[in-house]
């Protein structure tokens, strides 16, 4: 039986992944560079996929200064997330879950304070029973430890557990740690691979959660 459910926080609560990758295109496009999609899934949903600065010198054959461009990225990209609501379907599927009686955890590979101050932002902190970040890991997705670490936080196994993604590495985290797993891809990840979740949703508007968690418990059923 599904007991608890457990949110990723970027691209799934608040569409910041997409925010950031814009972003970061337009920090490139001040140098002439483009930066294409597939280069900068390496950097979603984890840590040390992928060097912005390496590649854009690479790019350019110059020496950039890394200071004054994360500098200006981090400026824009935490002007426009302050601006940034909960995705379709966000906070209605979080209260339904909640008046369903089951747990409810975040598990981001982001540093401590982002995902709980936004949170906290747009209303929905309180239904959090466990908070999940970089700060309490070795690790950071692919690797398992944020989603073992919030289920044994939220008291219940793995696989009662259902992890909500929206990336690669995500998923995998939340499948190599052994919940069951739902990908809602975005803008970035929509075209990313998949095959190893259990159900893939376009949305998170008008999920009827209960009928997911059945199908779940139907295959143990079985």
């Amino acid at each position: 039986m599904i007991k608890a459910v457990v949110f990723d926080f970027d691209g799934v609560i608040m569409d910041s992944e997409t925010v950031m990758y814009k972003t970061m295109q337009e920090m490139y496009q001040k140098y002439g560079i483009d930066l294409p999609l597939e280069v900068w899934w390496k950097a979603v949903g984890t840590h040390g996929g992928f060097d912005p600065i390496a590649y854009l010198e690479e790019q350019t054959g110059k020496k950039i200064d890394s200071d004054s461009f994360y500098k200006e990225r981090d400026e824009r990209f935490i002007s426009r997330a302050q601006k940034e609501t909960p995705l379709p379907g966000v906070e209605a599927l979080i209260k339904t879950i909640d008046s369903l009686g089951l747990k409810i955890g975040l598990a981001t590979s982001s540093e401590p304070g982002w995902a709980e101050g936004h949170l906290k932002r747009l209303g929905l902190r309180e239904y959090f029973s466990c908070i999940r970040t970089a700060g309490d890991v070795e690790k950071v997705k692919p690797d398992p430890a944020l989603y073992l670490q919030a289920v044994k936080c939220l008291g219940v196994e793995p696989h009662e557990a259902l992890a909500i993604e929206d990336s690669y590495n995500g998923s995998l985290g939340a499948k190599n740690a052994g919940l069951y797993c739902v990908v809602v891809p975005n803008f970035v990840t929509k075209n990313m691979t998949f095959d190893h979740v259990d159900h893939r949703l376009d949305t998170l508007e008008n999920v009827q959660i209960e009928n997911i968690i059945q199908l779940f418990e139907d295959k143990v059923s079985k």
